[in-house]
């Protein structure tokens, strides 16, 4: 089998495919998947919530609030790397119709969806199942969908819709992540547009990425999507009514409890090379379940293609710091998080500066 653009395409079935084909009572070999069992965490601990940030108290509070709020920020970044972002005015009829849309895509039938599979890193549209079929030693329990959106926004033309829904909500995410980038900003003491500039923002890249994960006979047995770190400088998350993102904190994995409307956001690791390490890009995974089918769209934001982060100069002569990494293009660093070079060791540890 050969995608459009001439490359063959592994022959692994979707997950949606297996899931439905079969009747199973245990997760196949291929997708055995080991947990460590010393690693668990308790979304019910209090000491486990991720914080919440009144997104209406960034935009239109008083100054007094908005600094109480950019403080709270700079905690949450410190502190967890994630957060949850309520009252941001994305209507939750848009999330729900967004989730709905990506339903009806992975609901087509295979032969429909065959002509977006592709495994070129940046084509505008591509669709999967796993991650990197070509180089894993397991397969992951989910299929995927990825679609570009800014700086040229590209759409699906089926299933009906997608495209309104899509256009409308990648819009109003950004919107989003727009000022919470600029809060960012200013919680590391720096202008409000200074990540932003420095970033080429305007420029910037924005996927909307869709994950599917059917009903597991055995979610101990199995997993979503292993340990990983975001590639870009914020992501954005909403999920169907069945949870799943696990987040590592003080070494244990927290079941994240969102609230209903809310965006889950994380910090990425571009982040983490401006901010010299001070704002972490924190390890999650996708774990599945065995009640119902899992959707969830993360979107993530990053630089321009072609723009290195850096550590922030002003920051480092502030604090005192020497930079402790090097640069490379967005580009650059996303193929290295897609290649075989990122099951050796973490990305950023590549770009890390070696000190004699």
């Amino acid at each position: 089998m050969e995608a459009s653009n001439g490359h063959e395409i592994p022959k692994v079935a979707s997950i949606k495919t297996l899931a439905d084909s079969t009747t199973f009572t245990v997760v196949p070999s291929e997708y055995a998947y080991t947990k460590n069992p010393n690693e668990q965490g308790d979304a019910n601990d209090p000491e486990h919530s991720i914080p919440i940030i009144d997104f209406s108290l960034l935009t239109s509070g008083s100054p007094d609030q908005r600094a109480k709020v950019i403080q709270e920020l700079r905690r949450a970044c410190e502190e967890w790397g994630f957060f949850q972002v309520t009252n941001h005015g994305v209507p939750k009829s848009l999330m729900q119709s967004m989730i709905d849309a990506c339903h009806r895509f992975f609901d087509l039938p295979e032969e429909e969806k065959k002509e977006f599979q592709t495994r070129n890193l940046l084509d505008p549209i591509k669709c999967g199942t796993s991650f990197n079929v070509d180089i894993e030693k397991v397969h992951l329990w989910r299929d995927y969908l990825k679609v570009i959106a800014h700086p040229e926004f590209n759409s699906l033309y089926k299933p009906a819709g997608y495209r309104e829904v899509s256009l409308e909500f990648s819009k109003r995410t950004r919107e989003v992540a727009t000022e919470i980038l600029r809060g960012i900003s200013e919680s590391l003491g720096l202008e409000a547009d200074y990540i932003a500039k420095a970033m080429n923002w305007d420029r910037g890249l924005q996927i909307l990425a869709a994950n599917y994960y059917p009903v597991c006979p055995q979610p101990d047995k199995a997993i979503g999507i292993p340990p990983h770190t975001d590639h870009g400088l914020v992501t954005l998350l909403i999920q169907n009514e069945m949870g799943g993102l696990e987040v590592k904190h003080k070494d244990q994995w927290v079941l994240v409890n969102a609230a209903p409307g809310a965006f889950v956001v994380n910090i990425g690791d571009q982040m983490q090379i401006l901010t010299n390490d001070k704002y972490k890009s924190i390890w999650h995974r996708a774990v599945v379940n065995n009640k119902a089918t899992r959707i969830s769209i993360a979107v993530p934001h990053g630089p321009s293609l072609d723009t290195p982060a850096l550590p922030i100069p002003e920051f480092l002569e502030r604090e005192g710091q020497a930079p402790k990494y090097i640069g490379m293009t967005y580009e650059k660093f996303m193929e290295l998080q897609a290649g075989p070079a990122a099951y050796v060791k973490p990305c950023l540890d590549y770009l890390r500066v070696k000190h004699n």
